[in-house]
């Protein structure tokens, strides 16, 4: 019993989801910084967003995990449906055409999106945020430059530094990109290695690199991609595939219990682990499962994405849910949402939240000094209850509009580079699903 063609759509909706999920954790931070944690203070009382399951919509870094396994599951799927149906050539065809294109696909659009933000900077579109009283909003926020030659030696210099230590200062959440690229060439070199392999002994020999990226440590990327192969794998494997269709009550309750486990995994806090009972038992079983020297709050979302994503599969109603075409409209615009929602927060949505304010008198140091004004404060909360659901709005129109226009012609310009550097024999091969 084979799955349906269109089965892995469910993904796009996950996606999206992950990608809004993101937009909503940098908007937290800039607005509820106290949300990271899981309590007010230690041991004191904790808001409806800080407990576990709730703190999940305003957690960012499952979201990190869902793209890295989303990019081991899409990349894989073709070239191993191709290899179970005996056709490895055309699948190593298509890794390779698939490997080079993905490096214009992550590239030339983050190109694109911090010469945007460079302008910004240069022209002065920061200078509120460098006052707004938000550390993220300032802490991310670049400075212009000093001089004409200089301004485009900082571009050059951060577009450099994107790929080689994700250091680029006119976007600084462009740092996960060089991660992402790195998972996505982990996962075609992978299949390359992996391609002619019997499938039962190529599931066991992705069990055993997810383990060891497990042990090594690698939480962000690497068992995230591992583990995004192997369902893919698992998907097409006719011996699952029957096993779950012929025992539908095993496949519902282990399915459910995933998906509440995994977002209990995603909640974990990103600091101050110990304030809140949950997560100090979290805490602990963490020092019992994962190796020394972990980052707890790495980890814990890889693993929860993982469980939900496994979850997921096995569900016929979550899918039916996640391939709503509004999830999946949302999951087509997760890439330009992606590059673009920082630098607006730190434009549009600062102007409209602290444009307006007007800076505190600091009063005299101890000699007599008039001290500078203090940082702009957070407008009043009927115009933030206002303002951030309008951001979303025009966030999701801006990213629209870089889909029609700006995404078609970096497909464009990715294309006439494959066309130039590839050989005419090598037959051209469309990938699955936008990612």
């Amino acid at each position: 019993m084979a799955p349906p063609k269109r089965d892995v759509v469910w993904l796009d909706g996950l996606r999206g989801i992950a990608s809004v999920l993101v937009v909503t954790a940098h908007i937290s931070r800039s607005l509820l910084p106290h949300l990271i944690t899981p309590a007010m203070s230690d041991r004191g009382p904790s808001t409806l967003l800080q407990l576990p399951f709730f703190r999940c919509l305003v957690m960012g870094r499952a979201s990190v995990a869902v793209f890295a396994l989303v990019t081991g599951y899409i990349n894989s799927l073709g070239p191993l449906k191709k290899s179970r149906a005996g056709n490895a050539d055309a699948a190593l065809t298509g890794i390779a055409r698939s490997a080079f294109r993905r490096f214009g696909r992550f590239m030339i659009p983050a190109i694109v999106a911090t010469l945007i933000s460079w302008l910004a900077c240069q022209f002065g579109a920061y200078n509120i945020a460098h006052l707004a009283d938000s550390a993220w909003i300032r802490d991310s926020s670049p400075i212009p430059s000093t001089s004409f030659a200089g301004a485009f030696y900082d571009l050059f210099t951060s577009l450099i530094k994107t790929w080689v230590d994700g250091g680029n200062e006119y976007d600084k959440i462009q740092w996960t990109l060089t991660y992402l690229l790195k998972g996505s060439m982990m996962t075609y070199l992978s299949l390359f290695a992996l391609i002619y392999v019997k499938p039962r002994w190529r599931m066991l020999i992705l069990v055993g690199m997810f383990l060891f990226k497990w042990r090594s440590g690698d939480a962000l990327v690497g068992f995230n991609v591992y583990c995004g192969i192997l369902l893919a794998e698992v998907s097409i494997d006719p011996n699952v595939v029957d096993f779950a269709s012929a025992h539908p009550y095993i496949q519902a309750v282990t399915s459910a219990s995933l998906i509440i486990l995994g977002f209990f995994f995603c909640s974990y806090p990103e600091d101050h682990a110990e304030w809140a009972r949950w997560s100090r038992k979290m805490e602990d079983f963490g020092r019992l499962i994962f190796p020394e020297g972990a980052e707890y709050a790495r980890f814990y979302p890889g693993m929860g994405a993982d469980a939900l994503a496994t979850g997921i599969m096995f569900n016929p109603t979550a899918k039916t849910i996640l391939s709503h075409r509004f999830l999946c409209w949302m999951g087509r615009l997760s890439w330009p949402v992606y590059l673009i929602h920082a630098p607006l927060i730190r434009t549009v949505l600062t102007w409209v939240l602290f444009g307006a304010s007007v800076r505190p008198p600091q009063g005299k140091d101890d000699q007599g000094n008039q001290l500078p004004p203090g940082l702009l404060p957070l407008a009043k909360p009927w115009i933030v209850m206002f303002a951030v659901p309008l951001f979303y709005v025009f966030l999701y129109r801006a990213a629209d509009l870089w889909l029609r226009y700006v995404d078609p012609w970096c497909g464009r310009v990715t294309q006439h580079l494959e066309d130039l550097v590839f050989r005419d024999d090598a037959k051209v091969e469309k990938p699955l699903l936008l990612s």
